[in-house]
């Protein structure tokens, strides 16, 4: 084995070892926060995230007031502790946010958002442009038949996922623990982040809660999951 093969073998198994490592935290150590460097890094990981034509049809809102986070509590059961009679996420973590995703009104084909994003973002050539927006009409009313808001803002929805599981996979390699958190009020929580944070929920929808810090306990039962075998079918 020559010294390549060892460093790539050696990844692999840090790699892996992160992920058997990695848990939905439920409780952090609140005396324990992650550095500014730290964070950045996964942050960056996040803004680096692949996403469906390059939309970046998502934000990330960081809420660090204790005041602030305190507004979901009543109706953010996976978050509050509710299920191990804790303070939670939401009390203890060093790092708390929601993923919001863009809407139809900005991520329909053709849209202003998207012609900015474009010129602005992409920096792409007019034609391309053009060609862009016919491939991305094509895909939203013939490919995948989203074309309502709901439909819309679900498959921004999933854009969000590939970069909240980008961050919890940066941060596990770092010895970071994470919990996403799905266990909120839809309708609720967007009328607080218009009233409380200014967003504009025309445009932005809470797609998923996230929470980073170092635990406070190890998990008190090992990981499972199905064998390869019945995960991966090859042919």
């Amino acid at each position: 084995m020559n010294a390549i093969t060892e460093v790539k073998t050696d990844f692999n198994a840090q790699i892996i070892e992160a992920f058997n490592s990695r848990h939905a935290t439920k409780i952090f150590d609140p005396e324990r926060k992650v550095s500014d460097a730290d964070f950045e890094t996964i942050l960056e990981a996040a803004r680096l995230s692949p996403t469906s034509f390059g939309h970046e049809p998502f934000r990330i809102l960081m809420i660090q007031s204790p005041d602030k986070r305190e507004l979901f509590r009543e109706f953010s059961w996976g978050a509050n502790g509710m299920m191990n009679g804790s303070t939670g996420q939401l009390g203890t973590a060093s790092h708390f946010g929601i993923i919001l995703a863009a809407t139809g009104e900005l991520m329909r084909a053709g849209s202003d958002y998207l012609q900015d994003h474009y010129r602005q973002v992409k920096q792409l050539p007019e034609e391309v442009i053009e060609i862009f927006n016919g491939a991305y009409g094509k895909f939203q009313a013939e490919d995948h038949k989203i074309t309502s808001d709901r439909e819309i803002t679900d498959w921004s929805g999933k854009q969000a996922y590939i970069v909240l599981a980008n961050m919890m996979t940066a941060g596990a390699l770092m010895g970071i623990d994470s919990c996403p958190i799905e266990g909120f009020d839809m309708e609720r929580t967007t009328q607080t982040l218009a009233e409380h944070f200014g967003v504009d929920t025309a445009k932005w929808k809470p797609a998923v809660m996230f929470a980073f810090g170092h635990r406070a306990k190890d998990p008190e039962f090992p990981k499972t999951r199905r064998t390869m075998q019945d995960t991966v079918a090859w042919f």
